[in-house]
């Protein structure tokens, strides 16, 4: 069968060229809006109509929840801060609070007594001066008259001494519970004062908790919205296996796993030249120890011969191109499956630019279905393993194997 050389490895010509303080909170929540601001995109319901196009959209979703995953498990982590942060400021609130009624006690108990003092010193003034109004006659009596109307001069003293002996004690007494109330006055002041501090720290408590609260409440929206995202992208996926096993079915094949690793395929390796390769960097960005572009279908059977056979199929190119290299080294080629070989589909010329596909055999099933291992089969470099009829490819270039044992 005479043979095209197109391109290196399995791809079109089309795919290969087309290309806690107020301001503290205030700025968390800046933060959030800006970078968490943009609700998540809510997946619509979607179809397909070939093998490679399901495959692609389950892949794309896959991506698409684990970012979501990712994103809303980050979520979850700010949420429990945002709910500690909520949980303390009500501690210090309710400690603060109970703070206040304490001291708002104090100052009923101070207020209470002020007006006992105030009320003491009203009565004492007022027995002071009903005292001293007894010891004269009128009040108008003067001290020669006074004089003349007392027994002798020792009684004089005496009631001289006696008026003023009650007046100091009176003015003593009164002078003392003025200095008292002075003293709650002051007190009182203190008490009030500390109140009011105390009140703004309670308005400033609770407006930095309701800040949090409209930071959690944004969180958790924003959770429930990913939630929503993951369930309706699971929802599609589920509906596109359903579509994809039924095309399969048709066709003959299933698809039993895929993803972007898998099939032994090294995650990460280094060249000859010093360059990384393998499946977790970009298709085709560098080339494997066999001189074929990463992720490619024939970078993975060369990486299976190598590990398998100790066999070297570097510069064999293509995939169709491996069965007339396989021939030249000596190998047998046939249209007989066994497991460990290296399975090659032919060009199918009814695709423009195809270059076949190469696949491992993981198993012969029966007469007409074998299960491979295979990397680029929906030209997006990612690894499936895949149960199919040979037959199915008898008007797509056909299937032909390359036995290494």
């Amino acid at each position: 069968m005479a043979k095209q050389v197109v391109a290196t490895n399995k791809k079109s010509f089309f795919a290969r060229f087309s290309g806690w303080n107020r301001s503290g909170l205030i700025a968390v929540l800046v933060i959030v809006l800006l970078i968490g601001g943009v609700a998540p995109r809510i997946v619509q319901a979607v179809t397909c109509n070939t093998s490679s196009d399901c495959q692609a959209q389950i892949n794309n979703l896959n991506n698409q929840n684990a970012a979501a995953t990712q994103s809303l498990n980050g979520l979850q982590s700010q949420a429990a801060s945002y709910q500690d942060a909520v949980n303390q400021l009500q501690a210090q609130i309710s400690s603060l609070q109970s703070q206040i009624a304490d001291n708002q006690a104090k100052q009923a108990s101070l207020q209470q007594q002020i007006n006992a003092n105030e009320q003491e010193i009203a009565t004492k003034k007022s027995t002071l001066s009903d005292d001293i109004k007894s010891m004269y006659v009128d009040g108008q009596m003067s001290t020669i008259e006074e004089l003349a109307t007392s027994k002798n001069l020792s009684a004089y003293v005496d009631k001289e001494q006696y008026r003023t002996a009650v007046q100091d004690q009176l003015d003593s007494i009164i002078q003392q519970i003025d200095a008292l109330e002075q003293t709650l006055q002051g007190q009182k002041t203190q008490v009030d004062q500390l109140v009011s501090t105390e009140q703004a720290q309670d308005n400033q408590l609770a407006n930095s908790e309701s800040q949090q609260q409209e930071l959690l409440n944004y969180n958790q929206s924003q959770q429930a919205q990913y939630n929503q995202q993951i369930s309706s992208a699971s929802s599609n996926i589920s509906q596109l296996k359903a579509r994809l096993a039924t095309l399969n079915t048709v066709s003959g094949q299933s698809i039993n796993s895929s993803g972007t690793c898998g099939g032994g395929y090294p995650a990460s390796a280094t060249n000859q030249s010093g360059d990384h390769w393998g499946c977790k960097y970009p298709q085709d960005g560098s080339l494997d120890n066999w001189s074929m572009d990463n992720r490619e279908c024939v970078s993975y059977t060369a990486y299976m011969v190598a590990t398998k056979y100790g066999i070297s199929t570097s510069g064999w190119g293509d995939a169709y191109q491996w069965i007339s290299a396989a021939e030249s080294h000596g190998y047998t080629v046939d249209q007989t499956p066994s497991a460990g070989a290296i399975a090659i589909r032919d060009i199918d010329y009814s695709e423009p630019g195809d270059v076949g596909h190469a696949m491992y055999v993981v198993a012969v099933n029966g007469p007409d279905s074998i299960t491979v291992n295979e990397y680029n089969e929906n030209y997006n470099g990612t690894f499936d393993q895949r149960t199919f009829s040979p037959s199915s490819y008898d008007s797509r270039g056909g299937m032909y194997y390359i036995h290494f044992n």
